[in-house]
């Protein structure tokens, strides 16, 4: 399974822990790399059109509320972003709702 993962600046830190903690995973790491403050959406689009072209299977999004990612996700044809908080809601938006893209924060 590939997976496209990026982050703004608030979600640096968690998508890095992520990454690590699944080792085993193809990551295509889209960015931020840094903490400087970026825009978003940049980022968001970037996962979804990953995806859109085929270039990974399903995408990882994070910043500080999730919301704000899933919002530009889904403005790209064929993405289905959910925002999760836990593990019920995650599992539920990709068996019941066809998730390909999980917005964390």
């Amino acid at each position: 399974m590939r997976l496209a993962i990026a982050c703004d600046h608030a979600g640096l830190d968690l998508k890095r822990t992520l990454m690590a903690a699944f080792p085993d995973e193809t990551w295509q790491d889209l960015g931020t790399f840094e903490s400087d403050a970026v825009d978003y959406p940049d980022f968001a689009v970037a996962v979804a059109e990953a995806i859109r072209r085929g270039e990974a299977d399903l995408g990882v999004l994070v910043c500080g509320t999730g919301a704000g990612m899933a919002m530009a996700a889904n403005k790209v044809p064929g993405i289905r972003a959910a925002v999760a908080h836990d593990t019920f809601t995650a599992r539920l938006a990709r068996e019941h709702n066809a998730a390909n893209v999980l917005a964390l924060g």
